[in-house]
């Protein structure tokens, strides 16, 4: 019976370890920007050409 309570005591600290560091995450801002982070590559290409088109 005391291994019970013992798992599950060290399972909540877990779980609300886990917890504070998603509330951490959210706050500081992590989740902000979901979109760009997946297309980025796609505009680092126009970048580049566009400045090479202005230096020409």
């Amino acid at each position: 019976m005391s291994v019970i309570l013992i798992l599950i005591i060290l399972g909540v600290l877990v779980t609300g370890g886990f917890l504070i560091g998603f509330i951490w995450a959210v706050r500081s801002g992590q989740y902000d920007d979901t979109d760009s982070p997946a297309v980025r590559m796609l505009f680092d290409d126009y970048k580049i050409e566009k400045k090479k088109r202005e230096t020409n």
